[in-house]
């Protein structure tokens, strides 16, 4: 992209997934970081007429800040892919793959990368009895950000009750014990390891309500681990052709060394408010929130 003229940029933000509200705060905090950072923004709220809104404005990028199905899971990308706009983060496959935890997993071990034991359930055979010896966690196979998430302790007695805006298809994974740590990737570089600390279960209102989790960046963890972490993030992220920025989740249960180290999940387009996980490993390496956002513009492309 030319230096002498920036292009005119849309964020594309909120969307129909279940991840609504945090992607309408990541998609304003953007949206200001690149206007302060001189780029002409428009803000637009994804819906149904979106091919039309885009015809309209007719933007030389999008930059995507949609989380969760529809704006995370390819399908936004397809539509960007057929109008021909540049946009950022990840393409149609590796989306579509990382949005899907089963799929995720395949990549994963097929890339050597250690993953927890799992299996796809009905939604009514996990409510009538233990399908896996707890503890295990029940979480939708292709949401983000922690929605819908049951944690199955080892003494529970009875099978999870799940609500009823919970798919008909769950993921029933083993729980592993231990500290909560994830890294983020940048086109081809890892950018630093993040421990997060709650008094409880990381759950949705640990991650987004004030209060509900601790930073702790860099994390203070053992050398081996710390390369770990960078090295599999960044293998997962080639693994399932991720573009852009990413950030993939651990939990390393640390009485068992590496070996405990356990990959999650991998978000393509993770949370981008000031203070949110990747703006701050991109702060590791002297990024400024509005200069990591605009890498993000610079690097946008289609066929991704």
């Amino acid at each position: 992209m030319s230096s002498r003229t920036l292009p005119k940029v849309v964020v594309l933000l909120g969307g129909p997934s279940a991840e609504r509200e945090v992607s309408l705060s990541s998609g304003k905090e953007c949206a200001a970081a690149l206007r302060a950072e001189g780029y002409e923004v428009t803000e637009v709220d994804a819906g149904q007429d979106l091919a039309e809104r885009l015809a309209e404005i007719r933007p030389d990028v999008v930059f995507n800040a949609l989380h969760g199905r529809w704006g995370e899971d390819g399908c936004v990308q397809g539509v960007l892919e057929w109008a021909g706009i540049p946009y950022t983060h990840s393409g149609v496959l590796a989306s579509a793959l990382a949005m899907d935890k089963e799929r995720t997993k395949v990549v994963y071990r097929a890339a050597g990368l250690p993953v927890a034991e799992s299996l796809l359930a009905d939604k009514t055979d996990v409510m009538a009895a233990h399908v896996m010896a707890p503890p295990y966690v029940v979480k939708p196979y292709n949401e983000g950000s922690s929605v819908g998430v049951y944690l199955v302790n080892a003494a529970a007695n009875t099978p999870p009750q799940l609500s009823d805006d919970m798919p008909q298809t769950v993921m029933v994974e083993q729980f592993i014990p231990g500290r909560e740590l994830t890294t983020s990737v940048m086109g081809d570089r890892a950018l630093g390891v993040t421990e997060i600390l709650t008094d409880g279960w990381y759950d949705y209102d640990a991650k987004y309500k004030p209060g509900g989790s601790r930073h702790v960046c860099p994390a203070e963890l053992p050398q081996e681990i710390t390369e770990a972490c960078l090295d599999y993030a960044l293998r997962a992220h080639k693994a399932l052709g991720c573009r852009g920025v990413s950030r993939t989740d651990f939990r390393w249960d640390d009485s068992k060394g590496l070996e405990g180290l356990i990959l999650l999940e991998t978000n393509t387009q993770p949370g981008m408010t000031p203070t949110s996980l990747s703006p701050e490993h991109a702060g590791l390496i002297g990024l400024s929130f509005g200069q990591f956002c605009k890498w993000m513009v610079e690097d946008a492309s289609c066929n991704r």
